[in-house]
């Protein structure tokens, strides 16, 4: 069983609460709101983009999928598509815009000071694709086919003689 603390609530522990709560009072971003907060509003969002979650609706079966979690995470209880679909299109982004810019403006700041004087483990965080060139990587149509005709051709140990999967799966009959 695990004791100690989950990594993305280990990442929410580097964000400043008091930070954000002070931005949310400025817009008055949780008047009349009763459970589904801005603050969990933005670790729902976040969890989706660490998450890399394609669509709201992924991100709802993903936090679906660890309910019985998304109180330990920082999540709360409420999050569901309609809740954060209202949420998204009833808060002001200022709120968030002006939290982000915070953040941006810190993280240049610690680096600008202490760029190596780093504690424990450093961990990069990258989710972008890369699109290839086929000019410049001619070699990966070769090895995609490749790839591809291994999955239906192999060697035979026994005979060393090429043999197609399909023949393989008669023979093992």
């Amino acid at each position: 069983m695990n004791n100690s603390k989950y990594v993305f609530s280990q990442l929410v522990e580097f964000l400043n609460f008091d930070k954000f709560r002070h931005i949310v009072d400025k817009y008055s971003g949780n008047r009349y709101v009763k459970h589904f907060t801005c603050w969990n509003q933005l670790l729902t969002l976040m969890f989706g983009q660490l998450g890399n979650r394609e669509s709201m609706r992924d991100l709802i079966v993903a936090t679906e999928a660890h309910h019985k979690k998304c109180y330990h995470l920082g999540l709360g209880r409420h999050v569901t598509r309609s809740n954060l679909s209202k949420a998204n299109t009833n808060r002001d982004y200022r709120i968030f815009e002006e939290y982000a810019y915070y953040l941006v403006s810190e993280a240049r700041r610690k680096r600008a000071t202490d760029i190596f004087k780093l504690d424990g483990n450093v961990y990069a965080f990258d989710s972008t694709t890369i699109s290839l060139c086929l000019d410049v990587f001619w070699w990966f149509l070769e090895v995609a086919f490749l790839k591809a005709l291994s999955r239906r051709f192999f060697i035979s140990p026994l005979t060393a003689d090429w043999a197609s999967s399909d023949a393989a799966l008669n023979l093992a009959r």
